[in-house]
């Protein structure tokens, strides 16, 4: 995954991925990686993810990288950020994440993001995520960086895995990146 990584990333920097994880031992090891790829290359890298898993992801970087090196990882729970208005509301969540990016976009600072999508059941609320993923992806055009949304692939209904592939022109599947033959650009729709 790594060398894909860096491929897609040289090549285009507002790159919104899909990636449907099987199991949390795959899921650790390309979360991991894509941070100390990102932190050796001196980018910060905004993680949205939960506190359990935070906990294990940082104790795994803590064997890789330097203390110096770990500065670059900013950590958002996941809960607070989609959960930031009290409810699933899109519009907050976008807002919670344009401020979450703010400080990276006005400095100019070099950074990539991932983000762990929870939700109590894949089965609803599915337009909450079809409008975050979709408001995400047009703004990905204009905030330039990239961003993987990572979804646990057991509990995603087919319905959620075909909207998904509209919003993400990439999807990450074992060690391979492939282009969404599903994916409808913002661009196309203006």
């Amino acid at each position: 995954m790594k060398n894909k990584m860096k491929e897609l990333f040289e090549d285009y920097k507002g790159v919104h991925v899909l990636y449907c994880y099987k199991g949390m031992e795959s899921y650790m090891e390309d979360v991991v990686d894509y941070i100390e790829a990102g932190v050796l290359e001196e980018e910060y890298v905004v993680l949205i993810e939960n506190d359990h898993v935070y906990h294990k992801i940082h104790q795994e970087l803590s064997t890789r990288l330097t203390s110096e090196h770990i500065k670059f990882v900013h950590w958002v729970n996941n809960f607070d950020f989609y959960y930031s208005s009290g409810s699933c509301h899109p519009p907050s969540i976008f807002d919670y994440f344009n401020k979450t990016m703010q400080t990276y976009m006005e400095n100019k600072i070099s950074f990539r993001a991932w983000a762990h999508v929870e939700w109590a059941t894949m089965e609803e609320p599915l337009h909450i995520i079809e409008d975050l993923e979709t408001t995400v992806d047009a703004a990905l055009y204009k905030l330039q960086f990239p961003l993987i949304c990572a979804y646990q692939k057991e509990r995603m209904p087919e319905y959620l895995k075909t909207l998904l592939m509209t919003s993400h022109p990439y999807i990450l599947l074992e060690d391979d990146i492939i282009v969404s033959e599903h994916y409808k650009s913002p661009m196309k729709a203006k």
